[in-house]
């Protein structure tokens, strides 16, 4: 597995729950431009519509050798997802007020996967909380590895 992308804003801003692997459905040069690591996920989404699952405002750079066959850099695609994977995420999003936010995209065997994970937004004191956790641990961390010298 060969890490492209990965959103790690995702985490402070969202409450992470159930994470999906899907395809992606990919037009022209975008494989080429991914491929070169010229791809951003921070301020994209997904979202599902007439049961087909889409990732809205993902940013694919254009390929330098492509002139005029290049592609849109924000268009709208196609995830793949099981049609069973497709009718759940439908329920969950509709019954509890959830997002589907892009977490990570790799190559996986070859192909270009996108790692998508059911969210519910932070407040701004789950964000306050989350990161005294964080320092705490660093700091338990740090000692820890002091203790053992």
């Amino acid at each position: 597995m060969k890490l492209i992308a990965s959103n790690k804003i995702a985490s402070h801003e969202y409450f992470l729950y159930d994470k999906y692997e899907c395809g992606l459905v990919l037009h022209g040069t975008e494989i080429k431009s991914i491929r070169e690591g010229k791809v951003n996920i921070k301020d994209s989404y997904a979202l599902i519509r007439n049961n087909q699952a889409y990732i809205i405002n993902m940013h694919i750079g254009k390929y330098k050798q492509g002139n005029q066959f290049n592609h849109e850099e924000t268009r709208t695609r196609k995830l793949l997802l099981h049609k069973k994977e497709i009718i759940k995420l439908s329920n969950k999003l509709n019954q509890e007020a959830m997002a589907l936010i892009p977490t990570k995209i790799y190559f996986k065997e070859g192909l270009c996967k996108v790692e998508i994970a059911l969210a519910k937004g932070k407040k701004q004191y789950d964000k306050r909380q989350s990161l005294k956790e964080k320092d705490a641990n660093k700091r338990l961390a740090k000692v820890m590895k002091d203790a053992r010298y």
